[in-house]
């Protein structure tokens, strides 16, 4: 049957929200393997040859993982993991080698990877384990549209309402939040409204954990 541009509008609207699982592996027969369980799985299956060529593509933007084979030609997959955790830090990594080694293991689990697997593999390993990364990417991408939207709301505020907002949540009272400040009272009822109703906090206590996390950020890039 052929498509018509609805049915096309919904594949790829699908294909930007769907999560994304990138597979490098030298071995083509490998790739088409998985391309297929990780298609029938409901995700998207990104395939490369090379770690050169995965560091080429664009960064998702959906919950996703990489399938990484540990020996690859020129930058083999442990190298490739540090860029990854540098570079695209909602990526887990699930490792795939025929060749393993407890040394290796130890070094890929301990910069974070999420599973070690020595081929031949089982099917159910494989999925659970890009199941649990999916999540894990999932979470992290969460936590940075919570902070990125903490952040807008953060520089809706005026000069004056940061400096009040940084003593009210250091627990000073109003009265002395004024003392600090040089201005009165009700001017700094007056900014502390403002800064609860700007930054959509419910309680004090609500602003002192956005202002923690505010602190605790990686600075922007």
């Amino acid at each position: 049957m052929e498509k018509t541009a609805e049915d096309t509008t919904m594949t790829s609207t699908m294909l930007r929200t769907q999560p994304v699982v990138y597979v490098v592996d030298d071995d083509i027969s490998v790739r088409e393997s998985l391309e297929l369980l990780i298609r029938t799985a409901g995700w998207q299956p990104e395939l490369f040859e090379s770690a050169q060529k995965f560091l080429c593509c664009p960064k998702a933007g959906v919950p996703s993982c990489l399938v990484l084979d540990v020996n690859l030609p020129g930058l083999n997959g442990l190298d490739l993991q540090k860029q990854v955790a540098a570079d695209r830090a909602d990526m887990p990594i699930i490792f795939i080698t025929g060749y393993g080694d407890v040394p290796t293991t130890v070094r890929a689990m301990k910069a974070g990877a999420v599973e070690f697997l020595t081929k031949p593999f089982s099917e159910d390993a494989l999925l659970s384990a890009i199941q649990q990364a999916l999540e894990r990417s999932r979470n992290v991408l969460d936590e940075e549209a919570a902070l990125q939207d903490l952040r807008k709301r953060y520089d809706l505020l005026s000069r004056r309402e940061r400096e009040v907002m940084a003593l009210v949540v250091r627990g000073l009272l109003n009265k002395q939040v004024g003392f600090e400040l040089g201005i009165s009272e009700i001017t700094v009822k007056a900014h502390r409204g403002r800064v609860m109703e700007k930054m959509e906090a419910r309680s004090l206590a609500d602003l002192v954990m956005m202002s923690a996390r505010l602190l605790t950020a990686p600075a922007k890039n």
